[in-house]
């Protein structure tokens, strides 16, 4: 139930107006976004945005209340939705009954016994998209790890998730179609009070974009609509949905649908395991003890998924690269009712901002909140964890349905890379990345494959003292990407 503000002492937020924030976030938005964390001591922030002034809420007491105990009064509405209405309509992206149908036609995809049943396809599809890299090795060159990784999820992704449906040639269409959308709606994003009429950067970019994947889309809808086979993929259930007797769905409904997952089930895992080389390369701790226990349990053969269980590093390694890279950095809610959020009084309409990129940086919730610490997640530390300090998937009702899908893959495909190779990152890379949907590097991050058969294990290094906030790659990262369905 909402808390009444009469029975709740009343503050104001803290406030940060436009023209003490504005210098910051043009010179350097995630620093910017970090003074404010910082100062606002995970108490509720009242952002001056011009034409708009959300709250942002960090703390994990009032991420549990928005996401959880008053889910049904901050709905997915509002300004900040504009852009991702646009482009995923009325799918599982969607609020209200549009979100209820497509989760519960997709939800079976994604149970725990569907996703264990998968979980054999999958390590052939990783293995086999893995082994790729060979030629490059052999060749003697660098590899591009973004479209490296990318090549790999989606091979993996696109058989297993989606049935094997979408062709080669049609995922060459989409990939880079999605990534140019993913890119060229950052300012839309970040400026959602604009009107449509007022062209800023990025709009045509983007109308091209998409576009490309309408046409791709919509070409895959007719041609499975009335034949989705009879598998529990994903255009299967909905095109199944689709086609029921007085459904009243229509082909865009499955598009919608359609690009929401394949948005979702790819640049999750895509760029994690992206970010990870540099990690790695920074702490060599961390990489020598990875290493370690992969060599002892799976050694040189194909990863499979019984492996997964006897590998507690390489779980603990993802989960911490999801506390620095979560799922998506930015949540917006718009408040149904009136109610009050730590002492401060939000009423019907206002936005509240939730980010687990601040949240999982917060000093008074996490210590050395900066630094690559694996053993964060070590069981008897991960226990004592407030449920709503970590939530990369987002949690409460809107809680990613497919997070059970991403932790396997992601352990996979890394345990695969590692069984195989030892990857070096070829030159730093600017820590700050490009700004857009999702988190992208600047610059290319070049990686060498050395085979792991021709050399011993490294031995591990001293480890480093922790970096201070600017010192490294994790402490300088910011990522623009919608809540994951």
């Amino acid at each position: 139930m909402p808390v009444s503000a009469d029975t709740v002492p009343v503050k104001k937020a803290k406030s940060f107006p436009l023209y003490r924030t504005v210098a910051g976030f043009v010179r350097d938005p995630l620093l910017q976004l970090q003074r404010i964390n910082e100062a606002a001591d995970g108490e509720l922030a009242r952002l001056g945005l011009g034409a708009s002034r959300p709250y942002l809420a960090t703390h994990p007491d009032h991420v549990q209340q928005i996401l959880r105990r008053e889910s049904e009064n901050f709905l997915r509405d509002g300004v900040f939705w504009r852009p991702l209405n646009r482009l995923m309509g009325t799918s599982i992206l969607a609020e209200g009954d549009d979100w209820e149908l497509s989760k519960r036609v997709l939800q079976p995809v994604f149970t725990t016994r569907n996703v264990n049943r998968l979980t054999d396809l999958m390590a052939t599809a990783i293995n086999d998209a893995v082994e790729k890299l060979r030629g490059q090795e052999r060749a003697g060159r660098t590899v591009n790890g973004l479209p490296e990784m990318s090549r790999i999820v989606n091979e993996t992704v696109i058989k297993v998730l989606f049935g094997d449906k979408i062709s080669p040639v049609e995922a060459d269409r989409m990939i880079p179609a999605f990534d140019q959308v993913a890119r060229s709606i950052a300012y839309r994003f970040l400026l959602p009070f604009v009107p449509r009429v007022i062209p800023l950067p990025g709009d045509r970019s983007f109308r091209a974009g998409v576009k490309i994947m309408d046409e791709t889309l919509f070409e895959l809808v007719d041609r499975y609509r009335d034949d989705p086979g009879d598998g529990g993929d994903i255009f299967t259930v909905l095109c199944e949905a689709r086609r029921a007797p007085g459904s009243g769905l229509t082909d865009t409904w499955v598009r919608d649908n359609l690009l929401a997952m394949f948005a979702t089930s790819t640049e999750t895992t895509t760029l994690a395991l992206t970010w990870l080389w540099p990690l790695l390369n920074d702490h060599p701790d961390v990489s020598a003890r990875l290493h370690e226990e992969i060599d002892r349990v799976v050694g040189s053969e194909r990863v499979r998924a019984e492996h997964l269980h006897e590998l507690p590093y390489v779980k603990q390694v993802v989960q911490e690269l999801l506390r620095l890279y979560p799922v998506g950095w930015l949540f917006p809610r718009m408040a149904t009712k009136p109610t009050t959020i730590g002492g401060v009084s939000i009423k019907p309409g206002e936005t509240v901002l939730i980010s687990p990129f601040l949240t999982h940086r917060l000093a008074s919730v996490w210590e050395r909140p900066l630094e690559f610490d694996p053993d964060r997640f070590a069981p008897e530390n991960a226990r004592t964890l407030h449920r709503y300090a970590y939530f990369p998937f987002g949690g409460g009702p809107h809680q990613c349905i497919g997070r059970h899908v991403f932790n396997v893959e992601a352990q996979m495909i890394l345990t695969s890379i590692l069984s195989r190779f030892r990857p070096t990152i070829t030159h730093p890379i600017p820590a700050m990345p490009r700004i857009g949907a999702t988190l992208r590097p600047r610059e290319d991050i070049k990686l060498t494959l050395t085979p792991k058969a021709a050399n011993e294990p490294p031995k591990p290094k001293e480890p480093q003292e922790p970096r201070k906030s600017q010192g490294s790659v994790a402490a300088r990262t910011l990522s623009v990407n919608h809540e994951m369905p």
